[in-house]
């Protein structure tokens, strides 16, 4: 669940402190020596909190994109 952020306090679109929490289910593959691959991540609830612009420190001013992909 990716979105675009733009700050319309100070026009940055790059930046952002993002506070989010999610609830995953996760595949985890242990190695014999201990060492661990995350193979499959699904997400179950995604719910962003808090988006503040690091450029001016905003957060009432934080518009959420809509972008339209090749595909639509």
């Amino acid at each position: 669940m990716n979105e675009r952020y733009r700050c319309a306090g100070c026009g940055n679109l790059t930046r952002f402190d993002v506070v989010e929490n999610k609830r995953t289910r996760s595949f985890y593959h242990f190695t014999l020596g201990g060492d661990v691959a995350v193979e499959e991540e699904e997400t179950l609830a995604h719910t962003v909190e808090r988006v503040v612009c690091r450029w001016c420190g905003s957060e009432d001013q934080i518009e959420t994109l809509t972008s339209v992909g090749p595909e639509e």
